[in-house]
């Protein structure tokens, strides 16, 4: 970004100034003789005004500036306009260690006489903390601080045209937030093979801020998604996501262990890739990049972890006396996961590989019920507990303006599509 002196500031701001009064008269009067308002016999001659005298050089200077990749933190600190007294009295204190790439640093530094002369600076240092410099008589003095974040609600809705995450990223979404829509629609949304192009999709989230400038962003307070004619609705409550008629969003056991993939090879009967003859496929192939991770489907109890012959690194996780996953050919096993362990819905368990009879990776996913392999894709799975009854009331009302707020999203997004087909 280009900065401008004072000096050049000023100039300006005459220049603006001048030219706009000429647009107002054309503006106010488009047919009026011009020599008739201004007068032949009086055209005014230009006078050197000196800019400092109109408008009078600044005390202080705000500046912002990123720590870019490579940077140092003297390179950063010339960007900023320090001096280089100053600059060398920073780079000697504990805290300037702190700085890394991706940070932002705001400095106010001094202009006129004393210019480079810092003022203040600080600059996010931990996910919590803020380090701030000041001057104080005639040293800098540092320390770090809890940081006061704000946290406040951000409404965005997207249309999608080819993916999930290019729709998101073109309604300016951020990633976590696409990843956090998918996981709470996905016991009703089978997002690698069901997602259609015009499915819609609206959202309020948390962002947390810092002086005024977003940080990250937070939990996703409610949600609804259009697939194929059908929307499904979502509101944070307590610890997970319901409909607003209360019933819970996340099945007892997910569809999918991965977040985004795609299904290679289906279940069912299929000429078995390394023996080459027709054999029963007993679950579902995802494929997926080397260490893409895997989450576990469902609360279970580790049956199994280790290696397996042809199906090479193998976790079989025991949900019920009845339901058991399998995930096999994972690169790696989480280290966590150990055989008679406990893991919960969403822990990640491995990560995609190509281990035992694979020929490229990916994921091999079986279900089963009573020892027989049923398919993944098909399967019946069951609900969470509802919201209970006691807590009904309490719910409704913390979920009515949460819907309202979708509702308004959806409208805005309908008299936008009715504007541009009238166009």
């Amino acid at each position: 970004m280009r900065r401008y002196t004072p000096l050049q500031r000023a100039g300006a701001l005459l220049l603006f100034a001048a030219t706009g009064t000429v647009a107002a008269i054309a503006a106010i009067a488009p047919d009026t003789d011009a020599a008739l308002l201004i007068g032949k016999a009086s055209l005014p001659e230009p006078v050197a005004i000196r800019a400092e005298a109109v408008l009078p050089a600044p005390a202080t200077f705000l500046r912002e500036e990123p720590m870019l990749a490579g940077d140092t933190a003297a390179a950063l600190l010339g960007r900023l306009s320090v001096r280089a007294a100053d600059a060398q009295a920073i780079l000697r204190l504990r805290e300037a260690r702190l700085l890394r790439p991706g940070m932002t640093v705001t400095a106010e530094v001094r202009g006129g006489e004393n210019e480079g002369e810092l003022v203040w600076l600080s600059f996010l240092a931990t996910r919590d903390s803020v380090v701030r410099v000041e001057r104080i008589g005639d040293r800098l003095v540092a320390a770090e601080q809890s940081a006061h974040i704000v946290t406040r609600t951000e409404r965005k809705s997207a249309v999608v045209r080819s993916s999930l995450f290019a729709a998101t990223d073109a309604a300016g979404i951020p990633d976590p937030v696409a990843v956090q829509i998918a996981d709470i629609f996905a016991g009703e949304v089978d997002f690698h093979r069901e997602l259609r192009k015009g499915d819609r999709l609206a959202v309020v989230y948390e962002v947390q801020a810092l002086d005024g400038r977003p940080l990250r962003t937070g939990r996703v307070l409610a949600a609804d998604f259009t697939n194929q004619g059908r929307t499904y609705r979502a509101v944070w409550y307590g610890s997970g996501y319901y409909s607003p008629d209360g019933k819970n969003l996340r099945k007892a056991l997910l569809r999918s262990p991965l977040e985004f993939s795609r299904v290679s090879s289906s279940f069912g009967m299929r000429k078995h890739p390394f023996l080459q003859s027709w054999r029963a496929h007993q679950g579902v192939d995802y494929a997926a990049p080397i260490g893409t991770r895997v989450r576990a489907v469902g609360d279970g109890i580790v049956e199994f972890a280790g290696r397996q012959n042809g199906y090479g690194n193998m976790v079989i996780l025991r949900h019920d006396a009845r339901v058991s996953t399998v995930y096999a050919h994972l690169n790696s096993i989480g280290r966590n996961v150990r055989t008679g362990g406990r893991i919960s819905q969403g822990d990640i368990i491995g990560s995609v590989g190509q281990t035992g009879w694979a020929t490229g990776p990916h994921l091999h996913y079986e279900f089963r019920v009573a020892g027989v392999a049923r398919n993944p894709l098909s399967v019946t799975l069951p609900d969470g507990a509802p919201v209970a009854a006691h807590d009904f009331a309490a719910f409704r009302a913390h979920a009515r303006p949460l819907v309202a707020q979708l509702d308004l999203l959806g409208a805005t997004r309908l008299a936008a599509l009715d504007s541009s087909l009238s166009e």
